[in-house]
């Protein structure tokens, strides 16, 4: 009988997902293996929502955004019993491995069950915010700063048209790789960021010195994970829903109007806000996050060949390696103060 694995992707959605997808069904596939699509993510085995997965349904999807097979937020150790249904979807199916594709939420997940359970998990990083340790970058990260970076280019001319001070407030959860890498790349004039906070002081001084040596706009990208911080030693963080996910989450958002708010009440000038949201989740991936998914999951599949369980794929460098699911799930991958002050030179 031939060997099986099952795919989940779990977690917001990302482009890349479907590439990781592909390389590993084709990989395996030509190994012999037969594959399994689980459904929803990790609630897939908790529910036992599983089809199969092979080159036909894999075909055509390189481009495609999302996940063909569904995500969603699942954690089985808040769940009565969640753990337990994993285990035993995964042995009525008579799986051998599982590859899970996701964040540090969904990999949190495998590294328990690899460590707990000895479960035959292997790893692969995604998230746009860039922000799961062991890895230099993780698919889905570039197809977002490309789009958030070509928003800012759009609203650099109507911002200069009017005399505004544009607002961009984009994702990133607790940490700011979005903001600081679009904001370079869109030549942003204020960004600000949960690791290393400008107080809202400092960054109306910044706008109102650009406006006073002769720029009448200006453009201040903000993460949604930024913390208004005051001169005073106030920090207040905007949220849109005080209750937390199954992960421990609450759901930012709404900085970039509280901060467009401050800006235009402390320096009087004209200020709006953009937030793009969910449309940097969304969209075919770009060539980069294309080929990085793509080595992933061919690096995934190697580990399921070999049985190196616990462990995850990640790019170091330019080469493709692994490490423990257990150092990638440590701790989050902050901005250094070295890329922040590459932002700063910028300011003003």
């Amino acid at each position: 009988m031939p060997k099986r694995a099952g795919i989940l992707t779990g977690g917001g959605d990302c482009p890349g997902l479907n590439a990781v997808i592909r390389a590993v069904v084709r990989r395996l596939d030509s190994d012999g293996w037969e594959l399994m699509g689980v459904r929803a993510g990790w609630r897939g085995l908790v529910d036992d929502r599983l089809e199969p997965l092979g080159p036909r349904e894999v075909s055509g999807i390189l481009p495609r955004g999302g996940t063909i097979l569904g995500t969603s937020r699942t954690n089985p150790y808040k769940l009565v019993g969640g753990v337990e249904r994993v285990l035993d979807t995964f042995r009525k199916h008579e799986l051998d491995a599982l590859v899970a594709i996701g964040g540090e939420d969904t990999l949190g997940v495998a590294t328990r069950l690899n460590e707990e359970r000895d479960f035959p998990v292997v790893g692969v990083p995604k998230t746009i915010d860039n922000d799961l340790s062991g890895t230099d970058y993780t698919f889905g990260f570039d197809t977002a700063v490309w789009v958030c970076a070509e928003a800012i280019d759009r609203l650099h001319t109507t911002a200069e048209s009017h005399n505004r001070v544009m607002v961009v407030e984009v994702m990133g959860r607790h940490t700011g790789w979005i903001a600081v890498m679009s904001g370079i790349a869109g030549g942003a004039d204020v960004i600000l960021i949960p690791e290393h906070p400008l107080t809202v002081e400092e960054a109306c001084a910044d706008i109102s010195r650009r406006h006073t040596n002769g720029k009448d706009f200006s453009i201040v990208v903000v993460s949604e994970g930024y913390e208004l911080t005051y001169q005073s030693g106030e920090q207040r963080q905007v949220t849109q829903q005080a209750d937390a996910d199954a992960f421990g989450h609450v759901r930012l958002g709404g900085v970039g109007d509280e901060l467009a708010r401050e800006i235009q009440e402390r320096t009087g000038y004209e200020t709006r806000v953009t937030v793009l949201g969910h449309v940097q989740r969304g969209g075919s991936p770009t060539p980069r996050d294309r080929v990085l998914a793509t080595r992933y999951g061919l690096k995934a599949a190697e580990l399921v060949l070999s049985g190196s369980w616990g462990r995850m794929a990640a790019l170091h460098g330019d080469a493709i390696v692994d490490v423990s699911l257990a150092e990638a799930t440590a701790e989050l991958k902050t901005v250094p103060p070295e890329w922040y002050d590459v932002a700063k030179a910028f300011f003003g």
